[in-house]
């Protein structure tokens, strides 16, 4: 008999998991990037936090690149769609919304990177009616940013001025405003898949590339080029975005967890990006023989004079609610720094 009831336990609490987890509601989450990287790291506190917000009701997949597909516009339509309901849009989410294009643009955000990112996550922007219909226009909901770290260029001469980059075949994300703002560096932008960009490296397809610290590490870009270069000129900064439809249909408590997730985010993922692009500086230092260059300020202002011209080329390519969102991140700028980065 005590055996018996032993057993009987036993399934009744497996047939309580069983239901609990039926119960459970998924949120798949599409990643841009690799295990290891800042954007896995920042979901994966994203699903501990709402995973124990929720006690369980709600449990969160990460789909890493390569798991949906090797074409972001493959992520992209399948948040569109609702397939994978949340997941991050970066440069090439430029093709899907073109306003998100302000991301790219050079010498506009402030120096302290911990700024950009409560600038981008504020209300004031992330909740304007330019950035929202943006988005909405195309049935997604722009949830959260995340500054990733800055840019960093690659290429194997040394780069100190815009005349260095003259001709400088160098990757960059399928996106116009990139390109367009390379061309008026003077470079010769190309777009190179980021699974083949290694071996395009490598090959000498390419002869730079444009990443953060961590991407150039994590996918061992550095060990196929000789100088790293610290222009400061932008941060590699993601959209996180919802499909509409699954957004409009989440519960108040819901959308309540969600949104004291982001806003808790906010810390822990400039916490994480720091974190990550500061090890991983250390890694590549310490397994390889790469120059590392730190332009001065004069080296700076002669891309940034450069880069200026290109506002408003992202204006003319977007039009008014372009201009409205930029409009609201300068007038921050402006306020919390002297000048913009």
């Amino acid at each position: 008999m005590q055996l018996r009831n032993i057993v009987l336990s036993i399934t009744a609490l497996s047939l309580a998991g069983v239901a609990s987890t039926a119960s459970a509601d998924t949120w798949r989450f599409g990643l841009e990037e690799t295990e290891g990287s800042v954007q896995y790291g920042y979901a994966e506190e994203f699903k501990k936090l709402i995973e124990e917000k929720s006690d369980g009701d709600i449990q969160v997949e990460l789909l890493p690149y390569g798991s949906w597909g090797s074409s972001y516009s493959a992520l992209y339509d399948a948040i569109q769609n609702g397939a994978i309901p949340i997941g991050f849009g970066s440069g090439f989410l430029g093709g899907t919304v073109p306003e998100s294009q302000l991301m790219s643009l050079n010498f506009v955000m402030p120096n302290d990177q911990l700024e950009t990112a409560k600038i981008l996550n504020s209300d004031d922007f992330l909740q304007s009616d330019a950035w929202q219909e943006s988005f909405r226009e195309r049935g997604l909901v722009p949830l959260a940013t995340l500054p990733e770290g800055y840019q960093v260029w690659t290429a194997n001469k040394e780069i100190r001025t815009p005349e260095d980059m003259q001709g400088l075949q160098i990757r960059v994300m399928d996106n116009s405003l990139l390109r367009a703002t390379y061309e008026a560096y003077g470079a010769s932008p190309i777009t190179i898949a980021y699974g083949e960009l290694y071996s395009a490296l490598q090959q000498g397809q390419a002869e730079g590339n444009i990443q953060p610290v961590f991407a150039h590490e994590n996918m061992g870009f550095y060990e196929v080029q000789d100088y790293m270069i610290f222009a400061d000129q932008s941060q590699f900064i993601a959209n996180l975005i919802g499909n509409e439809e699954w957004y409009e249909g989440l519960s108040d408590e819901e959308q309540q967890i969600l949104t004291s997730t982001l806003d808790e985010m906010v810390q822990k993922g400039h916490d994480i990006q720091t974190q990550f692009n500061s090890e991983r500086l250390e890694t590549i230092k310490e397994k390889s023989d790469i120059n590392i260059i730190h332009l001065n300020e004069e080296e700076r202002a002669a891309f940034r004079e450069l880069a200026k011209p290109v506002r408003q080329t992202y204006v003319d390519m977007v039009g008014e609610r372009g201009q409205e969102a930029l409009d609201i991140v300068l007038k921050h700028v402006g306020q919390s720094s002297d000048k913009a980065e």
